[in-house]
């Protein structure tokens, strides 16, 4: 097997690679609005994939997701990234029927490495149930992958991004900071424990948080990627409600927080830093544990908004699955900053 693959390549990778929230925005508030009766969840919110109403039991989900590569072994790569685009599914309460792969990848490029990649994407499809059953593929100066998938769901069990309620708690289902990790890891400045860790976060498929979920009540429930814990709650709040978080409440990877104290942070974090700043109001000093919260996830894991009332024993119930999960703050009225965190 090639390791060196990536050699000469320039890699902002995973979800790091995002278009930042702020511009996302701006550029889709300029398409035309499209009325669908049975288009339940469409692109003028910013909800987590489309749905599409079939049967009055039957919905359909469409999403994609793909990227540069961020780690050197190839089949990892085609793990993470399969993970992370049926994640969506997941994260709107669906199963995963077929998914298709998206390939770009450099005419000089060894079809050997593509294969190990593409091996990878299908060992993830058939775990969380799927089937693959094509795709399409093209040349470009940098190798990138993913996969469009279609799901299903009912149309009375969707989980929406944007609808949490007051008092809510809020848990995360995997722990932060696998941008700095792996972009640490790449510079030679992360060790390989550290990283493996991170890597198992990644290629852990968010359907076994989200099989658990449906014991419970969901008001709400997205999953975090490259706009950081911090973008994709401020989505959950929407303009009418805050919350207080606690960072000792919040799972992160170990090696982590020293790489962000050693700067070892990423350009999709500012961006993500710079869009959020005035919503957000951190009660301590401390630039390293602020980045974490900023940091893009790559393959994250859930955040959901439940009652209080059962917060901890769905905690309790993801924790005995073997999922990093924490209870992480609490959605509260409306305030001068959305988020605040101790």
């Amino acid at each position: 097997m090639e390791n060196q693959w990536l050699d000469g390549l320039f890699i902002c990778g995973g979800c790091n690679a995002k278009i930042g929230p702020g511009d996302l925005s701006s550029i889709l508030e300029t398409l035309p609005k499209q009325e669908d009766k049975h288009l339940l969840v469409g692109f003028d919110s910013a909800d987590d994939a489309a749905v599409y109403q079939l049967t009055e039991e039957l919905a359909m989900i469409q999403t994609m997701d793909f990227f540069p590569a961020m780690v050197s072994d190839p089949r990892l790569f085609g793990q993470i990234a399969a993970a992370n685009a049926m994640s969506d599914i997941f994260a709107m309460g669906g199963e995963v029927l077929t998914a298709m792969n998206m390939v770009c990848w450099p005419e000089e490029k060894s079809l050997t490495i593509l294969a190990e990649i593409l091996a990878g994407g299908q060992e993830k499809v058939k775990e969380a149930g799927g089937i693959l059953v094509g795709g399409h593929s093209i040349h470009d100066s940098l190798p990138k992958y993913g996969l469009s998938v279609s799901g299903k769901v009912h149309p009375d069990n969707i989980y929406r991004n944007d609808t949490c309620e007051l008092g809510d708690s809020l848990i995360l289902t995997k722990p932060l900071g696998t941008g700095i990790v792996t972009t640490a890891y790449s510079a030679g400045e992360m060790g390989e424990e550290e990283f493996q860790a991170a890597a198992a976060s990644m290629t852990l498929l968010n359907v076994y948080a989200s099989t658990i979920l449906k014991k419970y009540t969901v008001h709400s429930c997205t999953d975090v990627t490259g706009f950081g814990l911090l973008g994709h709650l401020n989505e959950m709040l929407t303009d009418q409600f805050s919350c207080v978080l606690e960072s000792s409440a919040t799972p992160i990877l170990k090696g982590a927080y020293k790489g962000a104290q050693e700067f070892l942070i990423t350009a999709g974090g500012q961006r993500n830093r710079n869009a959020l700043s005035s919503d957000v109001k951190f009660e301590f000093d401390d630039y390293a544990l602020e980045e974490l919260f900023f940091d893009p996830q790559t393959s994250g894991g859930l955040l959901v908004s439940v009652p209080t009332a059962q917060a901890n024993d769905l905690l309790l119930e993801l924790q005995a699955e073997g999922l990093t999960s924490g209870i992480i703050g609490v959605v509260t009225e409306r305030s001068d900053y959305k988020m605040t965190i101790y």
